[in-house]
């Protein structure tokens, strides 16, 4: 009796935290190239060797820096939504994530190395790896991603039906 209960008051926390991580893998295709091109900056390199060049706590406090912007920014961004300015809110919230796509992650990958030899930044990195890892689980199990699979296969058919088709008039 006890597992339900805690089951079914996880529901909401399982839907919010699913959806987020959902549009986060359905969204990463559209920013790779971004975070390539990012990446690929000479200045952005040499920060990148720079941070992997610093001890443990030195690349926690690289990551630290821009993770206190962005985030407040992505506060800030719902903070206006709320008060219906739909506008700022969304440009502020979309500033704030793409901040994070390209400053956040991009320090975090260049001092990943350091940052997991912090027993608990490593313990607590393992935490949500497992955690995202349970709710992808959860979703690909169930029959709303196996019918949107079968979505995507059948609207890719018909791509390559209509590419052949216009292939065939250019001839």
């Amino acid at each position: 009796m006890r597992k339900s209960l805690i089951k079914l008051l996880l529901i909401p926390l399982d839907l919010v935290v699913g959806f987020v991580i959902l549009l986060d893998e359905l969204l990463r295709p559209l920013y790779r190239p971004l975070i390539a091109w990012f990446a690929s900056l000479r200045l952005v390199g040499r920060l990148e060797d720079a941070i992997g060049r610093l001890p443990p706590y030195g690349a926690l406090v690289a990551l630290a820096i821009p993770f206190a912007i962005v985030e407040p920014l992505k506060l800030l961004g719902l903070v206006f939504l709320a008060r219906g300015a739909l506008t700022a809110g969304i440009v502020t919230t979309a500033v704030g994530h793409l901040a994070g796509f390209l400053l956040v992650e991009r320090v975090y990958h260049a001092g990943r190395a350091q940052l997991l030899t912090i027993p608990w930044f490593a313990r607590i990195m393992g935490w949500i790896d497992a955690i995202r890892q349970a709710v992808i689980g959860r979703i690909k199990a169930s029959a709303a991603w196996r019918g949107a699979v079968e979505l995507v296969q059948v609207v890719r058919e018909r791509l390559r039906g209509f590419r052949g088709w216009l292939a065939s008039l250019r001839v």
